[in-house]
């Protein structure tokens, strides 16, 4: 019987822990140590620095390596695999230019919370700061856009190393830990013992929401006339999505996520008012302004979510915020009832709280409110011109792709721009972790490493990259990566021959002034896919986007490209200018 990969995990992390007591080289070390984390894949590029380490990957066969053609991909593909997963993504790059290539990786992580290690090679000790071939300072380069970071100069300091970067990456508010190994650490021996736990005098976040705050909000919930939930990425990373459910089912109340929550809670139910903030839908917005006691979870209030500070606070709402990282409390927003603790036990307290006093809902109390939200809701603010035969809409592509896949375990990636903000108005997400883009960084290129991590993750489901002509082409080497590891993923490029997002802007601020936006030497992507082994389709006709999808899903076993040709002229919509209240928003050229 074939073991899977969590009991190959397993296995190898039971083996590790019968070596300790060994004496064992730098590099051995580190890979005894990745296995009793139960890490089954890491993505990564050999170089100089880290050839000893990857001698020591060879001489395994527990830890399952995945060879990119670029270091940014590296990092991507690992934090496409911790998105989908929960467990912590691990990346491997060599010293200087490798380091500097996967920057843009760890920043992505960063913004949005998750946990990764990222192990980079560094000059031997000796040679630290004598400007050594390929030499870069990493600590100092990744210091503002990593959790922590460490320089291991010594390899008695390596096991404890690693369990500091895994306790750190995984808990608390979650992020990425970069360990820089310098050469000759991975070569000298030592004896190899791995802690079992690892407590940190200075880094002690806190678990367990304050209950009288928790009682607070209680309170506030139990009069509001106009409550409202808002939702961020920190639900999905806390896992509290059924506590979230729970509670909105038991209240009643209407519901909201940011980009980053999408599938917290589902799309499809009811009580679901769309996303919000700056591509968000009417009533999200609306409601979000108007609510007299609003219950953030998870969510940080960014620029993109309430638009300008100050419209914000024109309204007089009383504001609970839920949140793992204080530091991300009343930083942009002034709230009445701070709890710092992780959603899932917080969101659980509150609900035996509520159990506690007999909270039943009060639907007759709320039905005003209901109302309301239902006329604002009457404003159909995602209309698109469904009737037009001639050119391809790409929110019907992405229309199509859900009713396809709806029923099915499907994961969809993005990359950046229109094609990004019309996957998530129109997929509608009804399970945490399918969806996985780049929320915070917004970074171009992500798609097609973050869906290469997914299917390894979980190969068993569907994975597709919606995309477009100019955020494909950033990482679309890693085709070949796809090609090798036998990674079937189905890529949707929303094809309008322009930097949508940009085009966008320049149209509705710059009068028109289309500068360098125009993609006007493009490849012919079919032609492109075939020659790194994989299918290509060319799809120009609105009659021809269904049977596309349907022949792409048949092609279990191939990676798919599906170049579709849309409307150069549509744009996202409904939007909120820079500036503006979120409420100020533009519907679009039709008369909704």
């Amino acid at each position: 019987m074939e073991t899977t990969p969590a009991e190959h995990a397993a296995a190898a992390a039971a083996a590790a822990r019968a070596s300790h007591g060994q004496e064992l080289k730098g590099a051995e070390i580190l890979v005894k140590c990745l296995q009793e984390e139960g890490v089954e894949a890491i993505w990564g590029y050999p170089g100089g620095a880290v050839l000893h380490i990857y001698d020591a990957l060879y001489k395994q066969d527990s830890i399952k390596h995945v060879l990119v053609r670029h270091e940014q991909a590296a990092v991507h593909a690992a934090d496409g695999f911790a998105r989908a997963s929960g467990e912590v993504g691990v990346a491997l790059v060599t010293s200087g230019p490798g380091v500097t290539n996967a920057v843009t990786g760890i920043a992505t992580a960063y913004m949005d919370s998750i946990p990764m290690v990222i192990i980079t090679g560094q000059v031997p000790v000796p040679a630290i700061g004598l400007d050594a071939f390929q030499e870069c300072d990493t600590v100092g380069i990744t210091r503002p856009i990593v959790k922590h970071n460490f320089l291991v100069k010594d390899v008695r300091d390596l096991a404890v190393t690693m369990k500091k970067a895994f306790h750190i990456a995984r808990t608390g508010r979650p992020g990425p830990v970069v360990v820089d190994i310098p050469k000759d650490v991975s070569l000298k021996t030592c004896r190899y013992d791995y802690p079992k736990e690892i407590n940190l005098r200075s880094y002690q976040p806190v678990k367990k929401g304050h209950s009288g705050q928790i009682r607070k909000a209680l309170q506030l919930l139990m009069a509001a006339k106009r409550p409202y939930i808002y939702t961020g990425g920190g639900v999905i990373l806390g896992s509290a999505c059924n506590e979230l459910r729970a509670l909105a089912k038991l209240t009643g109340f209407p519901v909201t996520n940011t980009l980053m929550g999408l599938g917290a809670f589902p799309a499809t139910d009811p009580q679901f008012l769309g996303m919000l903030g700056m591509h968000g839908t009417y009533e999200a917005n609306h409601t979000m302004q108007n609510c007299d006691v609003l219950l953030a979870v998870g969510a940080r209030f960014d620029d993109r979510v309430i638009g300008n500070p100050k419209h914000f606070a024109q309204a007089e709402r009383k504001i609970i915020h839920i949140d793992i990282d204080p530091s991300s409390i009343s930083k942009r927003v002034k709230v009445d009832v701070p709890i710092v603790g992780d959603t899932k036990d917080v969101l659980t307290e509150l609900l035996n709280m509520m159990h506690e006093v007999g909270y039943k809902a009060d639907p007759a109390a709320i039905a005003p409110w209901w109302k309301q939200i239902n006329e604002w809701r009457s404003i159909d603010c995602l209309k698109f011109d469904r009737a037009n035969t001639q050119v391809i809409k790409p929110q019907a592509v992405i229309e199509s792709l859900w009713n396809m896949t709806r029923d099915v375990e499907t994961y969809i990636t993005s990359d950046v721009g229109q094609h990004q903000m019309w996957a998530a108005q129109f997929y509608k997400f009804d399970e945490p972790r399918r969806w996985i883009n780049s929320g915070g960084l917004g970074t171009m290129g992500v798609g097609i490493p973050y869906a290469m991590g997914i299917k390894l993750a979980k190969p068993d489901a569907e994975v597709f990259c919606v995309t477009g002509e100019g955020s494909v082409q950033m990482c679309i080497q890693e085709l070949s990566t796809c090609f090798q590891y036998n990674t079937p993923i189905k890529i949707v490029s929303l094809n309008n021959r322009y930097l949508g997002m940009v085009r966008q802007w320049q149209e509705l601020d710059y009068e028109k002034r289309y500068s360098h936006s125009y993609m006007d030497a493009l490849p012919d992507f079919v032609k492109l896919a075939e020659a790194y082994g994989h299918v290509g389709m060319l799809i120009e006709r609105p009659e021809d986007v269904e049977p596309a999808l349907r022949e792409a899903r048949k092609l279990k076993d191939r990676t798919v490209f599906m170049d579709f040709r849309t409307d150069q002229t549509e744009n996202v919509f409904p939007m909120v200018k820079a500036g503006k209240g979120i409420t100020e928003m533009l519907l679009g050229s039709e008369e909704l």
